[in-house]
């Protein structure tokens, strides 16, 4: 029978096991959720099932850099105390390092289902949980990477309670190119707020057009007249651009240039140019909306 994506992630959430052995719980189970259950307890889960329910506010965010390719995760736990230990934290830094290195691993979903010594990741981190007694769940993943002559770069803050990945596009070799992606990872990590995007390309429409709605209200609720609203809102906007888009922002360690301008400056002194190819940006326990 078809065992829908819904039914798969909710017995997922539900046991804490990989997103594959729920779907061949669910197709053995013929759709039955509570059979499902029962047979991944059957099937040596029965620990991350009793546990599952658990909050997992606390863990940490990890990242593994090799040359052009960056990898980054958020691996929660439910205590400070296990976040802490250094079987916990080589258990993040494992996850991470299996993210850098498989490109078709673009979710904590997929990630799970990547072999890292012969054993699914998913299948590792459970038996993480029967070893450290706490539910522990891979919250998310993410990767960033440019060819062979560009730089991964990355930084982590607050004792893995926020992280940051950055990738830049040069030939330019030297130390000063990943001091440089070090810099902007900071940046990005320090920057309130904090960038959603490189440049205004990278911005989504709905996003603009939300602040646009807002701003024409605020306009309208100051009395300003109907003739100079739009101008109003124009230029709130490019306000907004340039509080949002990280080419625009001030450099939290230089106010008195943008990372444009800072970007133009390394690439005189680099004699190649250099661009951001993209960057993640993990803190820990927030939503997707934050």
């Amino acid at each position: 029978m078809a065992i829908s994506a819904a039914a798969v992630m909710e017995l997922r959430e539900t046991t804490g096991a990989g997103m594959m052995d729920c779907k061949r719980a669910l197709t053995d189970a013929e759709g039955n959720a509570a059979r499902a259950v029962e047979l991944l307890r059957e099937r040596g889960l029965a620990k991350a099932v009793k546990r599952s329910g658990r909050e997992t506010s606390e863990g940490t965010v990890a990242m593994a850099l090799e040359g052009g390719v960056a990898g980054i995760v958020e691996l929660g736990c439910e205590t400070d105390f296990v976040a802490k230990t250094d079987d916990f934290q080589a258990l993040a830094t494992a996850c991470a390092s299996a993210a850098a290195a498989n490109p078709s691993a673009t979710s904590a979903e997929s990630l799970l289902e990547v072999e890292v010594a012969g054993e699914k990741l998913g299948q590792t981190i459970q038996s993480s949980v029967s070893k450290l007694g706490e539910n522990i769940v891979l919250k998310r993943a993410g990767r960033i990477a440019v060819d062979a002559s560009g730089c991964a770069g990355g930084y982590v803050h607050a004792g893995g309670k926020l992280g940051v990945v950055v990738a830049l596009e040069t030939s330019a070799q030297g130390e000063g190119v990943p001091a440089l992606a070090k810099d902007l990872a900071m940046h990005v990590a320090a920057a309130d707020p904090f960038p959603v995007a490189i440049d205004r390309d990278g911005v989504a429409k709905d996003l603009i057009d939300r602040e646009a709605g807002l701003f024409r209200k605020q306009a309208e609720q100051e009395g300003k007249p109907e003739k100079v609203i739009e101008k109003i809102v124009e230029g709130r906007i490019r306000k907004f651009y340039s509080e949002i888009c990280l080419l625009e922002q001030a450099f939290v360690k230089d106010s008195d240039q943008t990372i444009q301008q800072l970007l133009a400056g390394a690439s005189d002194q680099f004699g190649s140019p250099v661009s951001v190819a993209g960057f993640v940006r993990f803190r820990l326990g927030e939503t997707a909306a934050e």
